[in-house]
């Protein structure tokens, strides 16, 4: 028999009063939002400049949207079509749970630069910051999966295998608290030092194409030890949806700090 640590017992539901419930998991979202919201308003005004702090408040409705709209869009699309084409009226339940990263992604790079055209703005500079501290919200989503005992890892017999209450009676990989470091603490730490250079703030789509590149690649090392989707398992080669959803991420990413040209101040 295999040894594991105990699952810490942590009441998805933070605070209950009367028939409203406020769950970790809306939590990490809104505490992802609000402590980007700040964090990026110091980040637009470095040299340089590409909006002001006024800006960064309206965007944060757009931003939002981009999230809730774009992440559900995806998780319907990506990973349960079948389901929803049988059911199309419970995309919109989205209190079911079901969001999808990429799907956030690509919302918010749509209200990115529909923002930054009604408003006059660079919107690859823009985009630049802003992706700056989209790994604060990464790290709160995976440790609110790990609270609430989903998305759990692969049977393993490592010394911090962790049996889950809904993943059968197998030790696994705590593989949220894997993702939680790498697309969280490792990819802010890099996006935090290359936003240190004035030069690399000077090349629109690098900030960007460095993030995309490195979600992408932190992802697919996550899925080696996260349990596939019960209902897509394993794809193409043995991969998974999440890799290969991922894997365009880094081509563009790629793309992206390459084709960067810095921009002088005239």
């Amino acid at each position: 028999m295999l040894l594991a640590l105990p699952f810490p017992m942590i009441d998805p539901v933070l605070v209950e009063i009367g028939p409203i419930a406020i769950r970790w998991y809306a939590l990490a979202y809104i505490t992802g939002i609000l402590v980007g919201w700040r964090l990026a308003r110091v980040l637009v005004q470095r040299p340089p400049q590409v909006a002001t702090p006024e800006q960064v408040d309206d965007f944060i409705t757009w931003v939002t949207l981009g999230i809730i709209l774009g992440g559900r869009l995806g998780y319907v699309l990506f990973y349960r079509p079948g389901y929803y084409v049988t059911a199309p009226w419970e995309a919109l339940f989205v209190w079911q749970g079901g969001m999808s990263f990429h799907g956030g992604a690509l919302g918010v790079i749509i209200a990115a630069w529909l923002f930054s055209k009604r408003n006059g703005l660079d919107w690859v500079a823009f985009a630049d910051r802003v992706v700056c501290v989209v790994p604060i919200g990464l790290f709160l989503g995976r440790c609110a999966n790990f609270i609430n005992g989903e998305l759990w890892g692969r049977v393993t017999d490592v010394p911090w295998a962790m049996v889950f209450p809904t993943g059968g009676p197998e030790p696994r990989h705590p593989s949220q608290l894997y993702q939680a470091f790498l697309e969280g603490i490792c990819l802010f730490t890099l996006l935090m030092w290359l936003a240190r250079s004035e030069r690399i703030r000077a090349r629109p789509g690098f900030l960007a194409g460095a993030f995309l590149a490195g979600y992408g690649a932190a992802r697919i090392i996550g899925e080696f030890f996260r349990q596939p989707d019960a209902h897509l398992g394993f794809l193409f080669a043995g991969a998974t949806m999440g890799q290969l959803l991922s894997m365009p991420m880094i081509l563009v990413g790629a793309w992206l700090m390459m084709r960067a040209k810095e921009r002088h101040a005239v």
